[in-house]
């Protein structure tokens, strides 16, 4: 297993934009190649370390879901492998070490600016607001919830697409504005359609997926698919079945350690919530590395070998 980290890449294709972790190039007109770095991002800033094998684990994990998914919901992946990517994309005989583990090659789609978020239980931004005021997105919810209680049936929460900042919670009107009425009911049916699958899944592994966040595009064909990272610990609230307690917040599989640490830092006053993020300790690095690993393992049933 590879300990290199990547903070960016430079790839021979064209590049048609570099997200918060992900660096995207254009391969032909209908095809692109998602890179993911080691790169990190909490509270919206984005850390000058990286974390080792973090690119991989959400590539890998994304490609575990879309497999297990064939034949149920249409999605974008075309390959995962490093050696069939070269096969198809030959300028990248010699970046194979760039790209094995971390990059996906996809059919490109005209993405809807929506974050299709559903939550089955309550935590985060939902329990802050719900907590305030008994709603989410403006809308009432039932009385008598407790911090990360499970919701029955779990609820399709939408959320504008931020390029920087946060994500929006919106109401389902909103989206219907914003798609359609025909595009909204789909795209909440496949939301709804993935989270039961994957949640039925990792429950059996023993991890709860909470809450999560999918995006879909249009294809060439004119189809809605499911697109970008599916149920990976970025997009997703990973908790585990034997440590779960409603009433209080839960950890979770993901940046956790990091979270943490910028937590004390600003709490100090060492840090006031903007970019730069203070240095990371290497303890902190390692401890998140972990934690994604051990994501991958419990999400797979398998170590991450790549």
């Amino acid at each position: 297993m590879t300990t290199t980290t990547m903070r960016a890449s430079e790839l021979p294709l064209p590049t048609i934009g570099r997200g918060k972790v992900r660096d995207i190039y254009a391969v032909g007109e209908d095809r692109v190649l998602l890179l993911t770095t080691d790169r990190i991002s909490a509270f919206d800033v984005v850390m000058a370390e990286t974390i080792p094998m973090k690119g991989a684990v959400l590539t890998q994990i994304s490609a575990y879901w879309f497999r297990k998914l064939a034949g149920t919901v249409p999605h974008h992946m075309i390959s995962a492998d490093a050696d069939e990517i070269i096969r198809e994309v030959p300028a990248l005989k010699a970046h194979r070490a760039d790209v094995i583990g971390r990059a996906m090659l996809c059919r490109r789609t005209t993405v809807f600016p929506i974050e299709c978020v559903i939550r089955g239980y309550i935590s985060g931004s939902a329990w802050k607001e719900y907590a305030a005021s008994g709603t989410l997105a403006g809308e009432k919810l039932a009385a008598g919830l407790v911090e990360s209680a499970k919701l029955e049936p779990a609820i399709f929460s939408p959320a504008t697409k931020a390029e920087t900042g946060h994500d929006e919670n919106i109401t389902i009107a909103t989206m219907r504005k914003v798609v359609g009425d025909n595009v909204a009911a789909q795209l909440e049916k496949m939301t709804r359609t993935v989270y039961a699958l994957g949640e039925k899944a990792t429950r059996e592994q023993g991890i709860i997926i909470a809450d999560t966040k999918f995006e879909f595009g249009r294809d060439k064909d004119g189809r809605i698919i499911l697109i970008d990272e599916v149920m990976t610990p970025d997009s997703s609230r990973f908790w585990a079945v034997d440590a779960y307690k409603p009433g209080q917040p839960q950890p979770s599989f993901d940046k956790q350690p990091l979270r943490d640490y910028l937590d004390a830092e600003r709490r100090a006053g060492r840090w006031n919530g903007d970019a730069p993020a203070p240095p990371l300790p290497a303890s902190v690095v390692d401890a998140t590395s972990k934690r994604y690993l051990e994501a991958y393992r419990r999400v797979t049933g398998h170590e991450l070998k790549i």
